[in-house]
C-alpha cells in the first residue's frame, strides 16, 4: 500500500498564525499520531479558522474521497488547492496498488516541502520506505532545485520478506588450481551453490548449510554427501 500526504497543507495552515517556536513541533507531532486532545490544547489560542482545519485533519485519512472531505473542510487557500490537485494527480499514475491519504501524516525528515510517500506491507508494523520531495533543501548550497528521494530499512523489508528455503551447498576448498576452479565453475553453471572454504575459516563452514563436499578422488574431483 501507498500512502500519500503533503507537508504544504499544514504549513499553509500555520502560516502566519502567532505560535511559540515549539508549538508548531508540537503541532506536527500530535497531528502525526492522531492526538486529538493534545491537538485541541494545544490549538485552543489559535484562529478559530486554523484551529478547526487543524482539528480536521486528524479525521482526513482513508481512500481517494479524503481529497473532497478536504476540499470541503479546509480553506481554501492555493496552497492547499494545489497540494490536493498535485495528490489526486500523483494516485492517478499508481497502477495494481492500493492508495491511501492521511493528510496529518508530518513523519520523517523536517526538510520536506511538498508531497510525501511512504510504503507498507500488510507484514510490516511500520512504514517500510519514506520519502518526498525536498525542493529547498540545495538552497543552502547555491543550488536551490526540485528534488526528492526515500528512505528504506533494508533489515524491516527482509523480515516483511517470506522466508525462502535453504538451498543446500556444496563445500569446496579453496585452491589456485585449475582443475579445481574448471570442476567448481561446471558446478555453479548447473545452478549448484558452491562455497569455498578459505583458509583459516574452516570453522566457519556450517553457516552455509553444506551437505555435500567437492572431493578429489582417485585424481578426480567429485561430489559426495557429507
Amino acid at each position: 500500500m501507498v500512502d500519500l500526504a503533503d507537508v504544504r497543507i499544514v504549513d499553509a495552515l500555520l502560516d502566519g498564525v502567532p505560535a511559540q517556536s515549539t508549538q508548531g513541533e508540537d503541532i506536527h507531532h500530535a497531528l502525526a499520531s492522531k492526538d486529538a486532545s493534545a491537538l485541541a490544547a494545544l490549538t485552543r489560542n489559535l484562529d478559530s479558522s486554523a484551529r478547526e482545519a487543524l482539528r480536521a485533519l486528524v479525521d482526513l485519512y482513508g481512500d481517494a474521497s479524503v481529497l473532497e472531505r478536504a476540499r470541503a473542510v479546509l480553506p481554501g487557500k492555493p496552497a492547499i488547492t494545489a497540494a490536493l490537485d498535485q495528490l489526486g494527480w500523483l494516485a492517478s499514475h499508481l497502477q495494481d496498488v492500493v492508495v491511501s491519504f492521511d493528510l496529518a501524516d508530518l513523519r520523517g525528515y523536517a526538510y520536506y516541502s511538498g508531497a510525501r510517500f511512504s510504503i507498507f506491507s500488510p507484514d510490516a508494523v511500520d512504514a517500510l520506505v519514506r520519502g518526498g520531495r525536498y525542493d529547498e533543501v540545495g538552497a543552502a548550497f547555491g543550488r536551490n532545485r526540485p528534488a526528492v528521494g526515500f528512505s528504506l530499512d533494508v533489515k524491516a523489508l527482509v523480515a516483511a520478506v517470506s522466508p525462502r528455503p535453504l538451498h543446500a551447498a556444496i563445500r569446496a576448498p579453496w585452491s589456485e588450481s585449475p582443475d579445481v576452479r574448471k570442476a567448481i565453475a561446471i558446478l555453479r553453471t548447473k545452478g549448484e551453490t558452491v562455497v569455498c572454504v578459505l583458509p583459516g575459516h574452516e570453522s566457519e563452514v556450517d553457516e552455509f548449510q553444506c551437505d555435500r563436499e567437492l572431493l578429489q578422488v582417485a585424481g578426480q574431483w567429485v561430489v559426495q554427501a557429507i
